[in-house]
């Protein structure tokens, strides 16, 4: 089954350190594989020891699972009762946070306690999805509120804190979420302004303020880092969708993309040092997997040695050690989890 989330050039000096790259295969690359020999495995994070969460099931989708890989093993987490469950986000201590369907079908957000999924509840509209978590075992997600809107929340001690918005008008249409939290408690996501648009967000001891963008008003705020840095997608003034950085000082850099003026990319993950990673869609449709080191944008198909095949389409995360966690399809369209490991 098909789930999708939806070359760095020779250098003469060999300098590599967490944020910069020269080398021809600047990448080991591990097929993680799959829990069952014909599924799928679809990673979302990876943490600090290079543990990996995402979501895995038959190759016939019947149901799909919470898992988590480590030390050269899968564990499966199941869900809370129902068909769909994700984990999407891992903290140091191996902690999961996701979202899956219970046995009604609603969606619920849940952190891991062991190999126990635990309901965290909702803001009174009965549905629940978590992004992230930090080591604190704070989570951040959306949930449905008593009159039908999504606002973004943080869990933290057992309770679920209503973050609020930047003036989005009231219903369920309106899409506002948290979408990641670093260990200082301060969140980052993105919802829809008073006047209609589209705006990223930080959170902190209870203000929420709006992001810079590239220049339109329509931002996605998707990671933030210890640094307060936050990546994302944002539209540029000649209406192009790029990955960026933003920094707590207030500036935002375009980060670009690969494969034409028509290429759009998403950054999905940063790390303390400032390395984005995420997914280009090139000019002609087609997907791959990029870092941004700092530098350049490169697409990591050309770091990695021999691909056997498979074709690495979104990169999820990246951790302070470097590694990173792609979702990886063959030709028939298979998806594999793949783990980078800087040489």
């Amino acid at each position: 089954m098909k789930i999708s989330s939806l070359r760095l050039l020779p250098c003469v000096l060999l300098l590599v350190t967490a944020s910069a790259f020269c080398a021809t295969h600047a990448y080991t690359m591990i097929d993680l594989g799959v829990p069952q020999g014909d599924g799928f495995a679809v990673p979302r994070a990876v943490n600090a020891s290079g543990q990996v969460t995402g979501s895995a099931g038959p190759a016939n989708g019947e149901y799909s699972n919470v898992f988590v890989y480590s030390n050269g093993a899968f564990t499966d987490l199941g869900t809370l009762g129902g068909k769909s469950g994700i984990g999407n986000g891992i903290n140091t201590s191996g902690q999961v946070a996701g979202y899956s369907t219970n046995y009604k079908g609603a969606y619920r957000g849940f952190i891991s306690n062991g190999k126990t999924l635990v309901d965290i509840g909702d803001l009174g509209g009965g549905s629940t999805v978590a992004y992230a978590l930090n080591d604190a075992g704070q989570v951040v997600g959306s949930s449905v509120t008593e009159d039908g809107s999504n606002h973004p929340f943080l869990y933290s001690n057992g309770q679920m804190i209503d973050l609020g918005t930047l003036g989005s008008p009231e219903g369920n249409q309106w899409w506002n979420s948290a979408e990641g939290i670093n260990n200082s408690g301060v969140v980052t996501g993105y919802g829809y302004t008073s006047n209609g648009g589209l705006s990223g967000f930080t959170w902190s001891n209870g203000v929420m303020t709006p992001l810079p963008n590239l220049g339109a008003e329509w931002t996605e705020a998707y990671a933030i880092n210890n640094n307060g840095q936050v990546t994302g997608i944002s539209q540029n003034t000649k209406g192009q969708s790029h990955a960026f950085i933003a920094n707590p000082d207030g500036t935002i850099k375009d980060l670009g993309a690969i494969g034409g003026k028509y290429a759009a990319s998403w950054g999905f993950g940063i790390n303390d040092s400032g390395v984005v990673v995420g997914r280009v869609e090139t000019g002609t449709g087609a997907y791959l997997a990029f870092v941004y080191n700092g530098k350049t944008m490169q697409d990591l198909n050309s770091l990695v040695k021999a691909h056997r095949g498979w074709n690495l389409i979104e990169a999820r995360g990246v951790n302070n050690a470097g590694q990173i966690v792609c979702t990886g399809e063959d030709a028939e369209g298979n998806e594999h989890t793949f783990l980078l490991t800087p040489q």
